[in-house]
């Protein structure tokens, strides 16, 4: 299909190979060119190795990323590479085979390769077989204060780069995972280095939680919310509201937003987890596991802003035990439900998001404001006994419950704990006066953990079980539009602990599109 020859000049030796025939490595046809270079010398081969390529495109355009100018939608799984024997060495290379087809099994056409640096050998297999992945350092436990890790880590990442760089199936980087606020300075380092050895690829600097440099090619987030509606509900908001909420919020709603996009880690559903864990409440039947699995996977699915998504996890490992397979590949559920439940196509596929803004800017104004304005937000009243059923109602008397500033709990950023709450449930008032006059959003601005459930003048105008893991925008608009009167309003909350940590804050805004 195509030769080239080039005098030997060291360390400057180019070749272009025109090719009569041109066939794209797709995930539907892994074309892979057969590769062989020579070294000649007097007439005589004096050196020759036999490799392989294939051609592909991976490109980001307005907020999608395209393989081969298609948006592609990438139905990825968390894939750590652990055995039971040789824990992070595979037993042999069909091992390594094995696993991407377990994969494809399922209904998954790639892997997030999560906080281990692959055999080259599984590159190969994911290249001969069609199978897309992210490529990943293994990060976890750095000290990021200490300068004396930057060498080896940045020489490394290098390696790493330089040895795999050439295999079609890698087509996205993400150097680092779940960093805290720290790790700025050498995170923002890696991902400069990594487009100048690689520019061919999108780039995530952090997946999950601090994102650092302003150049990333994409953005991610993770989710282990169990309730599909509660999870759909808050990725369908993330992309409606976007503009600023005021400057004391530190909430840029367009972070995020304005590049390609998805969660990276979502589900983990345990099952048969025995001593070990999985996320979440663990389904009580198999039929509820699989309502939940295709529910979450739908609210992916119909989500046209996500490129793709990322199921934790193709086995379980060691004491994680919300693996699609178990620790030793068998199957743990029926791979024809999970396969079907993925297989239908993404909202994505068909209206890719190509343009550069997901949603007209809105300006924010608070009604109610959160922790991190406490002179606006004043104080709330509170009780942690349970009151009359009436509790809610604008009319109730609420003089004698406790007052407190938000937010409440024992978890949360240091300067937004506002007053102290230990007890199972909590219940908040807060009056608030609306001016009247035209708005066309209305949003919560919220942190809760866990289960709560809150009333506009007595009416429900948002519930949600489980938590987040930070201030999130939560789209109440309609509800607030029913309930909300000119003059005196009362905003009530009710938030109910389970386990783990816990916390509410809450504030409410309304806002015009600009």
């Amino acid at each position: 299909m195509g030769k080239a020859s080039a005098p030997v000049e060291w360390g400057q030796t180019h070749l272009n190979l025109a090719l009569s025939e041109k066939h794209p490595w797709t995930i539907e046809n892994p074309f892979l060119y057969t590769l062989m270079m020579k070294v000649t010398a007097g007439g005589k081969v004096v050196d020759e190795v036999t490799s392989y390529f294939g051609l592909r495109k991976v490109e980001i355009k307005g907020r999608a990323i395209l393989l081969n100018d298609q948006p592609v939608f990438q139905r990825l799984v968390l894939d750590q590479g652990f055995y039971p024997d040789g824990i992070w060495t595979a037993p042999s290379d069909a091992a390594l085979e094995n696993d991407i087809k377990l994969s494809m099994a399922a209904g998954f056409n790639g892997a997030r390769l999560h906080q281990k640096v692959f055999e080259p050998r599984f590159l190969y297999h994911a290249d001969r077989l069609g199978y897309l992945v992210w490529g990943e350092y293994p990060n976890w436990g750095l000290n990021y204060r200490d300068t004396g890790m930057d060498e080896p880590l940045i020489r490394e990442w290098q390696d790493i780069l330089e040895r795999d760089r050439n295999h079609p199936a890698i087509i996205g980087w993400c150097p680092f995972n779940e960093t805290p606020p720290e790790a700025l300075r050498i995170q923002n380092i890696v991902l400069d280095l990594t487009r100048k050895i690689d520019p061919t690829r999108p780039i995530i600097d952090s997946s999950g939680w601090t994102h650092t440099h302003p150049g990333a090619d994409a953005c991610d987030a993770h989710d282990y919310d169990q309730n599909p509606e509660s999870y759909k509900n808050r990725w369908d908001s993330f992309f409606r509201f976007t503009g600023w909420l005021p400057p004391q919020y530190n909430s840029d709603l367009r972070s995020g937003k304005n590049k390609p996009f998805m969660v990276s880690e979502f589900g983990g559903i345990g099952w048969a987890i025995g001593e070990g864990w999985g996320y979440g409440n663990s389904p009580k039947t198999i039929e509820e596991f699989y309502e939940r699995f295709k529910g979450l996977v739908d609210a992916n699915l119909d989500n046209p802003n996500f490129f793709g998504y990322c199921y934790t996890q193709l086995t379980d490992v060691e004491q994680e035990r919300n693996g699609i397979y178990t620790y030793s590949r068998e199957a743990k559920f029926d791979l024809n439900k999970l396969s079907s439940a993925q297989k239908r196509k993404a909202a994505y596929e068909t209206q890719p998001p190509v343009n550069e803004n997901p949603a007209t800017a809105t300006r924010w104004t608070a009604l109610v404001s959160t922790a991190h304005d406490r002179k606006a937000a004043g104080v709330w009243h509170y009780t942690t006994e349970t009151p009359p059923e009436s509790w809610q109602n604008p009319d109730f008397d609420d003089s004698n419950w406790k007052t407190g500033e938000p937010g409440f709990g024992n978890r949360g950023e240091k300067h937004q704990l506002g007053t102290e709450w230990l007890t199972r449930d909590i219940w908040l008032r807060k009056e608030f006066n609306f001016e009247g006059g035209a708005f066309e959003d209305a949003a919560l601005f919220i942190w809760f953990d866990n289960k709560t459930e809150i009333f506009l003048n007595g009416v429900q105008i948002w519930e949600r079980t489980g938590w987040n893991n930070g201030y999130e925008i939560q789209d109440v608009s309609v509800a607030v539009r029913k309930a909300i009167r000119q003059g005196k309003n009362t905003l009530a909350v009710h938030t109910h602990q389970d386990e783990g940590g816990q916390y509410i804050d809450a504030g409410l805004f309304v806002g015009m599109k600009q």
